[in-house]
């Protein structure tokens, strides 16, 4: 196995457990991430919104979150995996199954250099959102405003929990 399918494992079991400090310590300082719903650079921010997502589903009770990964993949510049979680979306209370593609690159010492996550953003919508997701779901702007919403929580949260 390959130095970074080890840091990508890790990461993943520890998102499984929900240990947002040890899934920071997998990124670069100047690391990248962006999903649907997030664009973030540096290790500061990306922490805190692992930190915010962790917190978010703890609290929403663990018998309510559950995350699978499969087909981890590195060599010693990319990598990629696919996970699933199972969560609460804790704004609507409603569950969510949302799979998740993940590419990365990494740095010369092993850390998470870029993560970009992809998944069916109107799915997720669906599930977490309901009828206004089904409506709504598969439109750009929508899709804009759901990732300003969510930049607005996380600086919230950060500013809470410096």
């Amino acid at each position: 196995m390959h130095a970074n399918e080890q840091t990508l494992t890790r990461f993943f079991t520890a998102f499984a457990a929900l240990d947002a400090d040890t899934m920071a310590s997998c990124y670069a300082e100047d690391a990248v991430f962006d999903d649907p719903g997030f664009s973030l650079s540096g290790r500061h921010d990306i922490s805190g919104m692992w930190h915010m997502l962790c917190a978010a589903a703890q609290g929403n009770g663990r018998e309510h979150w559950r995350l699978e990964f499969r087909e981890i993949s590195a060599n010693a510049e990319t990598g990629r995996a696919v996970w699933e979680a199972h969560y609460q979306f804790s704004a609507t209370r409603r569950q969510v199954h949302n799979i998740i593609g993940s590419d990365f690159t990494f740095t010369p010492e092993g850390l998470i250099d870029i993560q970009r996550d992809h998944f069916d953003f109107w799915r997720w919508s669906r599930q977490a959102l309901g009828l206004g997701g089904v409506m709504l779901g598969w439109a750009p702007f929508f899709q804009k405003q759901m990732r300003k919403q969510t930049q607005a929580a996380l600086a919230n949260y950060m500013a809470k929990h410096p």
